[in-house]
């Protein structure tokens, strides 16, 4: 088997029959390390900018999984169904679906970051799986709520007039306004990726997301410090401490997720190792690379599971 295939797998929810597309780096047969299943962010974004990840597999032999999660990408786009198809459940749903039809799910870890370190919390408390054996949750918040007040106290950092002009679109509703939507990109550009150019595979999973916006808007909202979709009050604070899994945390001081929305992770699993990487906002496989790989590899490499 090559170093890299695709394939798709069929995923039912209720009578309909949808795909989830993957990627993987590795063999999952033959090889002799645990495959790491990524789970990216949005929701509703797509596998590209999470490829950095690839380098485990080419630096240490660990197989890698990709794949795009349901709404976008090569996935199915799900078109037509209603706002509340999509929720945590069915991302959840589609990966012990995803795991079984690899045959990894009596054995794997998990990364997840953003909108993925989210659900990956969530499955890991929520669902207990006995195949899961180390938990790795980058830049995410264990509440909405929690990650609003740390985006509101970055907002507040800006002029005033940005502030006020930014709140007046979102009180009117006019969020679709080009002045706007640059206010948003400004916000992302000094605390979600402080590189110019933004890298390519960045721009594929932010170019996915403007083609089909879909689960992003139906979920978060027209920003993210505009939180209004249906994750608006959601929260997995109260079932953290049914983490059994050793667990590494990952997150930055300028990250948009702020050190209060990632605390109630670190008091409450019981296992958990918390790393601040000091150098990168939100997507530190961009803009730390070395260190960033080198802190997963190291708790992957000297964690018993």
């Amino acid at each position: 088997m090559s170093e890299e295939h695709t394939g798709k797998v069929d995923f039912k929810v209720g009578s309909d029959t949808f795909q989830t597309w993957y990627k993987i780096y590795g063999d999952l047969k033959s090889s002799a390390k645990r495959p790491l299943v990524i789970l990216h962010g949005g929701p509703g974004m797509t596998h590209h900018y999470m490829l950095p990840h690839k380098s485990l597999y080419f630096k240490a032999g660990i197989p890698v999984v990709f794949y795009d999660q349901l709404g976008n990408g090569e996935s199915s786009h799900c078109k037509g169904v209603s706002p509340d198809f999509w929720t945590p459940e069915l991302f959840m749903d589609e990966l012990d679906n995803l795991l079984k039809a690899l045959k990894i799910n009596d054995d794997f870890d998990l990364l997840g970051q953003s909108w993925g370190g989210m659900l990956a919390g969530h499955y890991a408390a929520a669902r207990s799986p006995p195949g899961l054996k180390r938990l790795i949750i980058a830049n995410s918040p264990a509440s909405m709520a929690l990650t609003q007040e740390g985006t509101a106290k970055l907002l507040d950092k800006f002029p005033p007039e940005f502030v006020a002009m930014v709140r007046k679109h979102e009180a009117e509703g006019t969020c679709e306004s080009p002045e706007y939507q640059a206010a948003t990109m400004q916000f992302y550009q000094k605390h979600i990726c402080t590189l110019n150019p933004w890298p390519e595979e960045l721009n594929a999973s932010f170019g996915a997301v403007a083609q089909n916006p879909t689960v992003y808007s139906t979920m978060v909202g027209p920003s993210e410090f505009n939180v209004i979709g249906s994750l608006k009050t959601w929260s997995i604070v109260d079932i953290l401490h049914k983490i059994t899994n050793q667990t590494l945390l990952i997150s930055s001081p300028e990250d948009e997720i702020q050190e209060c929305a990632v605390l109630p992770f670190f008091t409450q699993i019981p296992k958990v190792k918390w790393v601040e990487l000091q150098n990168s906002t939100h997507l530190a496989m961009f803009e730390e690379p070395e260190r960033y790989i080198g802190v997963i590899l190291n708790f992957l490499e000297n964690t018993s599971a």
